[in-house]
């Protein structure tokens, strides 16, 4: 029996003219959200440039947009999930397409989180790194001990097998790096970010996250979402709050919301956003499953024809 996971992508997937052609085919998602921001998003979204696109604060709305868009494609397609989850900023798509948010709700929350995140750590006193090659055991034992160091820095996503990012002060991150090669890690590899996401340097910015989430309307999900902070489904509108507050400056456990989707019977993935990165990452996790990337015309109608075999 064929079970549907919608899965979200996060910042770094954004890209200028993503979903151009499934924006064209109908739909005013573009048009919504600059009437929610008072400003062209769907510009950025459609002509760049890239540069002012990448601005947290922008690709965050940005990617929840395309993303909403094309999962709404789906569902009028007959294609409906029976869980969704999202990594990171993914997480708030997720919940608009499980009817937590509204897309418009959506698509303020999350361009006052990425100005929360924008201004928690000023530019350059933060660092992310992807490490490649070493378990969670022996990073989380060499982190803490940078930390206890007085350079805070710890695991931020914990992406795939061999694939965990980490976060914090600029001078911890370049000491893990160091560190953590020592320690037999193949790669450690820099990443082109604004700050230190999910890491304990963005708590004030979830101080600030939570006033503007109680100024929204939450709604229980219709739609089971697996959260990032525990890897578990969560559907009661109050516990889903908390857990978006404590995601800003906890890891995301991608690795383990995927297995958790498959225990509960999910068959087939799909991607609903620009790019493959979650798609990647969960055929590293389990080549048995299906995983099914939409960002354009093509990649949409090859799902839709698929799907006329599922049972």
């Amino acid at each position: 029996m064929t079970k549907i996971a919608f899965i979200f992508p996060g910042q770094g997937s954004q890209s200028v003219g993503m979903g151009a052609e499934l924006f064209n085919s109908g739909g005013n998602f573009l048009e919504r959200a600059d009437e929610v921001l008072q400003f062209e998003l769907s510009k950025l979204i459609t002509e760049g440039p890239q540069e002012e696109l990448t601005l947290t604060y922008n690709a965050q709305p940005a990617l929840l947009t395309v993303g909403a868009m094309i999962a709404s494609k789906l569902v009028e397609e007959g294609i409906t999930p029976d869980y969704t989850a999202g990594h990171s900023l993914g997480e708030y798509t997720a919940l608009v397409a499980s009817g937590v948010l509204s897309f418009e709700d959506g698509v303020s929350v999350v361009h006052q989180r990425g100005l929360f995140m924008n201004d928690a750590v000023p530019a350059g006193e933060g660092a992310m790194a992807a490490i490649l090659g070493l378990d969670s055991e022996k990073l989380q034992e060499v982190t803490d001990a940078i930390t206890a160091e007085g350079d805070s820095v710890q695991p931020a996503n914990l992406n795939c097998p061999g694939q965990i990012v980490i976060s914090g002060t600029k001078a911890g991150v370049e000491k893990a790096c160091v560190a953590l090669k020592e320690a037999g890690a193949k790669r450690a590899i820099p990443l082109d970010v604004s700050g230190p996401f999910h890491s304990s340097l963005m708590k004030p910015a979830a101080e600030r996250l939570k006033k503007a989430l109680d100024e929204v309307e939450m709604k229980d999900a219709s739609i089971p979402v697996v959260a990032n902070v525990n890897a578990e489904t969560v559907s009661d509108r109050e516990e889903i709050k908390q857990l978006l507050v404590e995601q800003l400056y906890s890891p995301v456990r991608w690795e383990d919301s995927v297995r958790e989707l498959i225990n509960l019977g999910v068959t087939h993935f799909i991607e609903c956003g620009p790019g493959k990165v979650l798609s990647g990452l969960v055929k590293k996790i389990d080549r048995s499953v299906t995983v099914l990337p939409v960002y354009d015309e093509e990649t949409l109608q090859a799902v839709i024809d698929a799907s006329k075999g599922w049972e």
